[in-house]
């Protein structure tokens, strides 16, 4: 997996709505990534409806949200439509992105990881473990939002 200090690498990926999405289209400003098991699921959509509520505080920070799981671009289209997500979500059906940032599981699903990038997309800190709740509370915290305080 990706260490604290690492540039992320870059990957070019079809998003949910069908359009196409590169992580360098993300450089000048900080980045929220993170990787879910699976598209529709409980605590992923509880864990992508958190980013979800707090979106417009991380755009009034600068900060963007992108979400990446291994499932296809139907299923990520349905998954954007149920949780009302207004930020990109990127299938990785070929596990290519979630092998590159050493997040896909021995069960072929990604872990739940989120990255947080600075500008430069260099890794400034992860967050790591099945419960959503606890990645949505760093986002929140490293966006500076008032929801943090």
């Amino acid at each position: 997996m990706l260490a604290v200090g690492e540039i992320a690498p870059e990957f070019d990926g079809t998003a949910a709505d069908g359009s196409r999405f590169s992580l360098a289209a993300t450089r000048g400003h900080p980045v929220i990534l993170y990787f879910y098991p699976k598209a529709n699921s409980r605590g992923c959509s509880i864990e992508a409806r958190g980013f979800a509520e707090h979106y417009p505080e991380f755009q009034a920070s600068g900060t963007s949200v992108v979400g990446v799981s291994v499932d296809d671009v139907a299923a990520e289209k349905r998954f954007v439509a149920e949780c009302h997500l207004p930020f990109p979500v990127v299938a990785d059906a070929d596990k290519a992105i979630s092998r590159r940032y050493g997040v896909l599981s021995v069960l072929g699903f990604a872990r739940r990881v989120t990255f947080f990038l600075d500008a430069e997309v260099r890794v400034t800190e992860i967050a790591e473990g099945l419960s959503p709740s606890p990645h949505v509370r760093a986002a929140v915290r490293r966006a500076g939002t008032p929801s943090a305080r």
